[in-house]
């Protein structure tokens, strides 16, 4: 295909892929909001609303090696089709289900662990995409559009979930998902997911077992030294931010008093800080060093999780707690997105094209299996000891944790160029002392 057709093509693909995942995402957010007010205006229990989050986070995460292994296997287009297919049945399953014998909770259960599987097949084979779709300058800026639509969703979705939930019917509800899901499913069916494709059809893969192909992915993964400090950074860093998604709303109900208004306020700005930090790198040249940039990064997120602790140390003024603590979790997204962005570019041009759906899976399996029991864990400890505490002692091992795994030595070895620019720099210095 001649050059200038491909750009053209990828430029198609940088916009249509931002469309779709918008869809997918704002769609995600808004199912899950609406659905978890029907679960407890059907039941009134909390308990119903905590099995509907299980039904989502336990297939994700089992199942996100295997989907990883199939975008690797097989070709990515189809998987990504049938995936959004089976959303669009599943939500046409729930419609008929409910017209012919009534919304039923278990109903509800299985279309959210449906939907968990689905989603996760399609989130993880786009992610090992996006370096075929768009041409190599582009990487950061389909990167920084992916962030931007999860963004949008998470500003969106409460906001939109709570107004279809409380203007129109479940029945109404579903069609609407199904509209949205069904639009998706039309952009990606004209991609081109083999435009940047360096990788070769080899039959004799095709034989390979699925535990073959696992295995084959970890010993792979096992040479690139730079790629598994990336995933284990990544373990650490949803572990120890398990402290803020808990402590967070509890520092400031249960602590601080905030009024749930202005908690909603608080929250939507981390949204809005997501966003034009996404915004940013969409408009800025490549970063030349990502692990180091993300390095930074993650040392100014754990700093800001140290920084909320603050208010419970110092009295402030009330308005002067809602105003601290939207520039808190404004700092908290910008960060999270400077840290995202450039590893998730290395991602994609570190590792081989046959191994990205396996590193991609590994990783959202290890992040994802860290939130639930950094859930369960700072729960209990939020429950023993003082708020402030916990929060400066996860700042504190984030930080020293972040400080050996991305120690100069293994920057050095991940960009060999870094140690010569830095012996230049230090050599001038000297030349240029009095």
């Amino acid at each position: 295909m001649d050059e200038a057709l491909k750009l053209k093509k990828a430029t198609y693909h940088l916009w249509t892929f931002t469309i779709s995942k918008m869809i997918s995402s704002l769609g995600s957010n808004v199912l899950g909001f609406g659905i978890s007010l029907y679960i407890l205006a059907m039941t009134g229990s909390a308990t119903s609303f905590a099995v509907n989050m299980i039904c989502s986070i336990i297939p994700r995460t089992l199942l996100a090696p295997i989907a990883g292994m199939m975008a690797d296997k097989y070709s990515k287009k189809p998987i990504i089709l049938i995936a959004q297919a089976c959303t669009v049945l599943t939500m046409g399953g729930l419609l008929t289900y409910s017209s012919i014998f009534g919304m039923s909770v278990t109903a509800i259960y299985i279309t959210t662990a449906i939907y968990s599987i689905t989603s996760t097949f399609i989130g993880i084979t786009f992610s090992s995409s996006i370096a075929s779709l768009v041409d190599g300058e582009r990487l950061q800026k389909a990167t920084s559009f992916n962030q931007a639509s999860l963004s949008v969703a998470a500003i969106g979705g409460p906001a939109l979930g709570g107004m279809m939930y409380g203007f129109v019917s479940i029945e109404v509800f579903l069609i609407i998902h199904m509209a949205a899901y069904a639009t998706a499913f039309l952009l990606e069916a004209t991609m081109d997911f083999k435009l940047y494709s360096k990788k070769e059809d080899k039959s004799e893969g095709d034989k390979e077992s699925f535990l073959q192909n696992f295995k084959e992915g970890f010993r792979y993964l096992k040479t690139k030294r730079v790629v598994l400090i990336i995933i284990w950074a990544a373990l650490w860093i949803n572990f120890f931010f398990s402290a803020l998604s808990v402590g967070g709303t509890y520092v400031l109900v249960q602590l601080l008093h905030v009024n749930s208004r202005h908690i909603g306020i608080i929250e939507a700005s981390g949204a809005v800080g997501m966003l034009v930090a996404s915004i940013y790198f969409a408009t800025r040249k490549q970063v030349k060093y990502p692990l180091l940039f993300s390095k930074r990064s993650i040392l100014l997120l754990a700093i800001s999780l140290g920084l909320m602790t603050v208010p419970l140390w110092i009295d402030f003024p009330y308005i002067w707690i809602v105003i601290f603590y939207i520039t808190i979790f404004i700092s908290f997204s910008v960060f999270g997105v400077f840290t995202n962005t450039p590893i998730g570019v290395m991602m994609q041009t570190e590792v081989e094209e046959e191994y990205r759906g396996r590193a991609f899976g590994i990783l959202e399996t290890m992040a994802g299996a860290m939130m639930p029991l950094g859930t369960l864990l700072f729960g209990l400890l939020f429950d023993k000891f003082p708020a402030q505490w916990i929060l400066l002692g996860s700042s504190s091992f984030l930080i020293i944790i972040t400080l050996y795994m991305l120690r100069s030595s293994v920057l050095k070895e991940a960009y060999p160029e870094l140690a010569k620019e830095t012996k230049s720099f230090k050599l001038t210095e000297k030349i240029q002392q009095p």
